[in-house]
């Protein structure tokens, strides 16, 4: 038995090993342009936000600090912002400068951004969100002094959709941590906007993938695989904002095209913990172990068991070879091969729904 399981292991392994493959860009240079010493970079990508796009960029340009450039990547659009992020570049066209493109995602538009962008440090900006004025200057000057720091972050202030502030610092961004794992396997505790990145950690990291749910999470784990060092500017630098407009990140729990995603990004997440060296007993480990296991039961209740099946081995493989054993994993495992993955994910996912309702 436990023969069969290492070897169902070794090939769901290859299989990841292939899935990373198809879902990471070739890293062309061959058009990529030389870096400027001290130019920021800040790539936004946009899908139907004209005026928060206006907000966004206003922000870039009120920043203390200079040299910079912007990049905006118009990801298929069909209202006006195509013809806002013109006007914006043709008012600006030092420092703005326009991609046009068919809806890839916010992934490959960022890569598309990135693959442009001739800064010494980039800056992922969402639409949705403002930088506040000395960003920039706050975190050049930290990468400045402390070289051996490939990322930068600060304070984040999270605003409501009601136009409430909170009081303090958004998730975990108000705590000095020096490496980004092993904290990045229970949550990013940053958004898309807070770090401001070497140029050069971009490019060992690799190009975006075609996610479109939570790719951010999945780069940055990428990055994190590299064992970086972050700088931390203890102010608040950027501002991201709640809204009633459409959102990825905002769906239904089981639905089958999100939960795909996600399981595909998770998979890959694993694969940068191991690169990582991540001790299985470690708490963020067996956190990240029971996560999986918990979409597995929700990719079967929404129809996907190949999906469910794959994360249940995954979560096996990454609890170690001791809690792969108990009694949970065994009876789940059982279970499934009588009734099938989607049967039994809905039976869990209906008792889990019932647990935390009690």
């Amino acid at each position: 038995m436990v023969e069969e399981v290492h070897i169902i292991i070794q090939e769901h392994r290859a299989d990841l090993s292939k899935c990373a493959a198809s879902t990471e860009l070739p890293a062309s240079t061959a058009n990529r342009p030389s870096r400027d010493t001290g130019l920021v970079s800040t790539i936004i990508p946009v899908y139907n936000r004209a005026i928060m796009l206006k907000e966004a960029v206003a922000s870039v340009l009120e920043q203390a600090y200079r040299p910079i450039e912007i990049i905006i990547i118009d990801d298929g659009s069909n209202d006006e912002t195509a013809s806002v992020a013109d006007a914006l570049a043709n008012a600006n066209s030092k420092e703005i400068s326009v991609i046009h493109q068919s809806n890839t995602g916010p992934g490959l538009a960022r890569e598309a951004g990135r693959q442009r962008a001739r800064g010494e440090f980039i800056q992922y900006l969402d639409s949705d969100d403002v930088l506040l004025p000395n960003k920039f200057e706050l975190q050049v000057s930290g990468l400045r002094s402390n070289p051996q720091c490939a990322v930068s972050y600060g304070k984040t202030r999270y605003r409501d959709a009601d136009g409430n502030v909170a009081p303090s610092a958004w998730k975990g961004t108000g705590d000095k941590v020096d490496e980004m794992f092993p904290g990045f396997l229970l949550s990013r505790w940053w958004d898309t906007p807070t770090p401001l990145y070497r140029a050069s950690i971009c490019k060992q990291a690799g190009p975006w993938t075609d996610l479109r749910l939570e790719e951010d999470w999945e780069y940055d784990c990428r990055i994190a695989s590299l064992g970086v060092r972050l700088h931390y500017c203890d102010e608040f630098v950027v501002e991201v904002r709640d809204h009633n407009q459409n959102r990825l990140c905002k769906g239904a729990a089981l639905d089958a095209q999100r939960l795909r995603e996600r399981a595909r990004a998770h998979s890959l997440i694993l694969k940068h913990a191991r690169k990582a060296d991540l001790a299985e007993d470690s708490p963020e480990m067996q956190h990240f172990a029971r996560e999986l296991f918990l979409l597995s039961r929700q990719c079967g209740a929404a129809g996907l068991a190949r999906e469910s099946k794959e994360l249940f081995n995954l979560a096996k493989d990454a609890s170690g070879e001791q809690r792969s054993k108990a009694w949970d994993f065994k009876l789940y495992g059982f279970l499934a091969s009588v009734a099938g993955w989607t049967r039994l994910g809905k039976i869990a996912c209906y008792s889990d729904t019932i647990r935390n309702e009690r």
